[in-house]
């Protein structure tokens, strides 16, 4: 699994943005896995999964590192 760091969370909207090796990439609230969105924060290390969005590659099953 690759992994990047948040770089932007929009908690009260339930998303935020990971910097991955090449973009930035879009994650859910309803992809966290093993904490909450709101437990996390901007500059952590996650891991995570590429999957495809409605508007293109986004950031699904992400965990803590």
């Amino acid at each position: 699994m690759p992994e990047g760091r948040i770089k932007k969370l929009i908690t009260d909207k339930g998303f935020g943005f990971i910097e991955g090796d090449r973009d930035d990439l879009f994650f859910h609230h309803s992809e966290v896995q093993g904490t909450t969105i709101e437990d996390l924060s901007e500059g952590q290390t996650v891991t995570y999964e590429i999957g495809q969005g409605k508007k293109g590659p986004c950031a699904v099953t992400v965990a803590p590192a």
